[in-house]
């Protein structure tokens, strides 16, 4: 495969993406690593009860290396390792998929289904949904999106523009762990520590790329830029996350409508820091300037990250 391919290689994936979103047709890499992480579990949780904080590490690794490893190996297959290389590329960014799935709740919202509204939502957030108002609906959608900008495009991106499809699936791997067992309660406090503390390093320089051309997108937007500039930082230290406020931040000045406050997540409330100007509320226009915002930025921090990571390869 040629260094000229794997320079190009983002921008195709990407394309891809944009075109016909996840390839939900064929088999997703995500699934089997979902299968291999349920099967770990139960073996963790048989063989080693007491020491779960050292299977969670151990089985991050295991996982994250060899799909990263099977990834640079299949990539480079006689000829048809470009082509595996860029299915591998293409199944592991999920602009589009974000995107339409949260342009879906908004819609059902717009109909006035509610119920189905939040049944939509509940497919996206790991909060309780069935509770919430319209408001509320509207609130965590804004979170979802504008978190996930970063854990399903920028950071993947990021990393596939630096280190090729086995980079990109390393930190694949590692957000489907965290996703999987990175809850802090006492099912999985221990056991998904390790891949949670590795997936916040992996995704920190990605999360602050994404609030950065967040903030120069709405410059060219004309939302109020200015105010996301002075105030996203000292928002974003809010978040108990190291990196979700950031895009978070970000995504809340821009639009003019808070984020974060009171969330119910597996039976208990969870009093959640308002990020945002205050007293702004989330509406119909304002989510449809926030998927507009996402579209933009992802398609600028490609160009910014394409120029200068991918082309970098041309020069080593």
């Amino acid at each position: 495969m040629t260094t000229v391919f794997l320079t190009l290689l983002p921008l195709l994936a990407l394309a891809l993406d944009l075109l016909w979103g996840d390839p939900a047709r064929l088999p997703h890499p995500v699934r089997g690593l979902g299968l291999l992480a349920d099967r770990l579990e139960v073996w963790g949780r048989r063989l080693m009860p007491g020491g779960l904080f050292f299977w969670g590490g151990l089985s991050t690794l295991i996982l994250a290396g060899g799909a990263a490893a099977l990834a640079h190996d299949l990539s480079r297959l006689p000829w048809v390792g470009w082509l595996v290389a860029l299915y591998l590329a293409w199944s592991g960014l999920a602009l589009r998929g974000l995107l339409d799935s949260g342009r879906a709740v908004a819609h059902l919202l717009e109909k006035g289904d509610l119920p189905g509204a939040r049944v939509a939502l509940s497919g996206l957030v790991s909060r309780e949904t069935a509770h919430l108002d319209a408001d509320g609906v509207r609130r965590a959608l804004a979170e979802t999106v504008s978190e996930n900008l970063n854990d399903a495009f920028v950071a993947p991106f990021f990393w596939l523009c630096l280190l090729g499809p086995g980079g990109l699936w390393f930190h694949k791997t590692v957000s489907t762990l965290d996703s999987m067992w990175g809850y802090r309660d006492e099912r999985h406090e221990r056991l998904g520590k390790f891949p949670a503390r590795l997936d916040d390093l992996l995704a920190y320089i990605p999360a602050r790329i994404t609030a950065l051309v967040m903030i120069l997108t709405g410059a060219v937007m004309d939302l109020d830029w200015r105010a996301a500039k002075a105030r996203v930082a000292a928002d974003a230290g809010k978040s108990e996350s190291p990196n979700a406020g950031w895009p978070m931040s970000a995504a809340a000045w821009l639009c003019g409508a808070r984020v974060g406050g009171p969330a119910i997540y597996f039976g208990a409330e969870k009093d959640k820091p308002w990020i945002g100007p205050e007293g702004g509320f989330w509406d119909a226009d304002k989510l449809e300037t926030l998927f507009q915002l996402c579209l933009l930025t992802a398609a600028l921090t490609a160009l910014f990250l394409f120029l200068g990571l991918g082309l970098l390869r041309l020069f080593l």
